[in-house]
């Protein structure tokens, strides 16, 4: 029987601040994927988000966890990275804090991911056809009680403000998590009904997948 996850005492939590970056000399493609990156320091279990200036684009912008380090080594908990990736040629890692908690979110709406196609008809035939291109972007709308005060809200307004990324982990109350990383859309504008809560709304437009880890 499958383990039953409700939206109840679900902990949000947001980036506060970032690491030095890690450089990173080599990305292995295998289950799970081995990083290269000479003396990093960073303790098992820590996410980390991933900025590749070259090849494997597949795990830029993402959040994940990692898993067995080594001095200057670590394993991407649950990434197959020999199944469709490109080869890594450069890039760099920071560690995300999650310090920032969120208290007021009411609802998650995800939308996009879905898989977009390129048309195309050859001239012969009378059918069109379509091969797999690119991803739609996910976009993550939260429903949130208004309070000027909050200061995660208050957070999200200033990476709004500043048109800037920040990482988000949703921690369920039997363990599970999901992390994504995303561009914040805030402006504190309140909205309603008569009679009703004052609420706001805030997007998160994602940058990479994101991914789920069963504790």
């Amino acid at each position: 029987m499958a383990d039953v996850t409700r939206w109840v005492k679900v902990a949000v939590a947001m980036q506060s601040a970032l690491g030095a970056n890690k450089t990173i000399s080599a990305v292995t493609l295998a289950n799970p994927g081995v990083v290269s990156s000479t003396s990093h320091g960073i303790s098992d279990g820590a996410y980390v988000v991933y900025t590749i200036t070259s090849g494997m684009q597949q795990l830029n912008g993402r959040v994940l966890r990692i898993d067995n380090p080594a001095t200057s080594t670590w394993e991407i908990e649950g990434v197959n990275t020999s199944s469709g990736y490109d080869a890594f040629v450069s890039g760099y890692a920071n560690e995300v804090t999650f310090g920032t908690s969120f208290s007021t979110l009411m609802e998650i709406s995800p939308t996009g991911g879905e898989q977009q196609f390129i048309t195309y008809r050859i001239l012969h035939d009378d059918v069109e056809q379509q091969i797999p291109s690119v991803k739609a972007a996910t976009v993550y709308t939260f429903r949130s009680l208004w309070d000027p005060a909050d200061a995660a809200l208050i957070a999200a307004e200033t990476a709004s403000d500043q048109a800037a990324k920040r990482a988000i982990r949703l921690t369920f109350s039997n363990g599970k998590i999901y992390v994504f990383n995303g561009y914040i859309g805030f402006n504190f504008a309140p909205a309603g009904t008569a009679g009703e809560l004052v609420e706001c709304t805030l997007t998160i437009t994602a940058q990479g997948r994101g991914k789920a880890y069963a504790s």
